[in-house]
This record gives C-alpha cells, structure tokens and sequence, in this order.
C-alpha cells in the first residue's frame, strides 16, 4: 500500500526540505565531531528531532521522536491517511569508501508489517564534510521496501539483519510493492538459513580438531 507521503512528488518535496534545512544550520560540528561519522550521525538527528514534524507539514500528524534507546527507528508520525511510520535516520560520508550499516531484524520487521499500517521508513543521509562545514549531498526518504534487494543484504546477527550492501549503491523501485519485497525477503532468507547451517558444521568441526589438539597436549 503506497500512501500520499511517498508520491514521488511530495517524497522528492520533503526530501529537498530536509537538505535545504540542515545545510541552512549554522556550523555544528568541532574538531571532534567533524572526523567521527558517529558523532555526526548523532548531531544530525538531534536538529532534526526538533524540526521534522515541521518538515513533514501537512503529510504528518502526531510527530514524536521521544524513542527508548533500543527502540525500532529514531523518529515517528503518523500520516494523513491514519498510517503508522517510524523512521530510522542513516548518515553516510561520502568520501569514506565502504559502509554497510544495519538496518533491522529480519524477524522485527516481519513482525511489524503484521499490521498494513505500520511503515518502517529510512531517512538516508549523504554528507561531506570541509573542516568544520557538513554539507548534504543526497537525501533518501523512503519505506524500506522501496530500496531494491539489488543494494540490500542480510548480515548473520540473531535471526538477521536487513543491511545496504554499500551506502554509495543506493537502488530504488520507484513501483514498489510490500507484498513483492517480503516475498524477495523470504527467498532471500530461504537462501541465507541454509548457507549458515553450513557455515555452523564446518566451524564446529574445525573446533572439534582444537579440542583434540589440546586434550592430546601436555601441561
């Protein structure tokens, strides 16, 4: 189900805003922050926790970015049409060559979307960054299941993670489907389970070689 938000137009609308917006800011970063993508990361989220709701404007109702540290996203509203979003906003330095962040439970989502009216949204955010001076190059607002599985991956934490292979290859479906992507998740997985089954014998049996190592060893 596509809502109102993620129309080209309005999504292209609000993602031009969010750019405009935080490279309006005056410097905020130091010495410190400038060289930790971590720390920029941070600084980010916190001017937009004060601004989204505005940002949003007559898309949105009910903005909160009050989330517990374990929370599934950094930021929530509902839309105009009574749906649920959480978003989760991703920083990315462009003139770093590799980033591969997580992005959620594979089984934390599946769970979620249980319900048609929950969104888990991405907030991605390239950036640059000269002494002091952060500038966003791209923004990319959208629901997790409008970026391809040609960008995307599955890292082996707990039931899996859902990562972006590489933050500089983003690929979006402009006429995405959720149904068509948790089907694609579900091959995927169908295909992950299996490889790390495998993986699992061949370290227990290399461990087992250890073991009879050190028992055969002498004090």
């Amino acid at each position: 189900m596509q809502t109102t938000i993620f129309q080209e137009k309005p999504r292209l609308e609000i993602e031009s805003k969010i750019k405009v917006f935080i490279n309006s800011q005056s410097d905020f970063l130091s010495g410190r922050t400038a060289s930790s993508p971590r720390a920029v990361g941070d600084a980010i989220q916190s001017i937009l926790d004060e601004s989204f709701g505005e940002i949003l404007g007559e898309y949105s109702n009910d903005f909160s970015s009050n989330f517990a540290r374990r929370a599934m996203a950094d930021l929530a509203f509902n839309d105009i049409e009574g749906n649920y979003h959480v978003v989760d906003v991703k920083t990315h330095r462009l003139d770093t060559t590799f980033n591969m962040p997580n992005l959620t439970s594979v089984e934390r989502l599946s769970r979620f979307y249980e319900d048609d009216k929950n969104n888990f949204d991405l907030l991605l955010l390239a950036y640059s960054v000269n002494e002091f001076h952060l500038t966003v190059e791209k923004v990319y607002f959208v629901p997790i299941e409008m970026l391809s599985w040609s960008c995307l991956t599955i890292g082996a934490l707990g039931w899996g993670q859902i990562q972006i292979a590489n933050s500089n290859k983003i690929v979006l479906e402009k006429r995405y489907s959720r149904k068509q992507w948790m089907i694609n998740l579900c091959n995927v997985l169908l295909e992950f389970y299996p490889s790390e089954i495998n993986k699992i014998g061949i370290r227990t049996n290399y461990f087992k070689k250890i073991r009879e190592y050190w028992l055969n060893k002498t004090e």
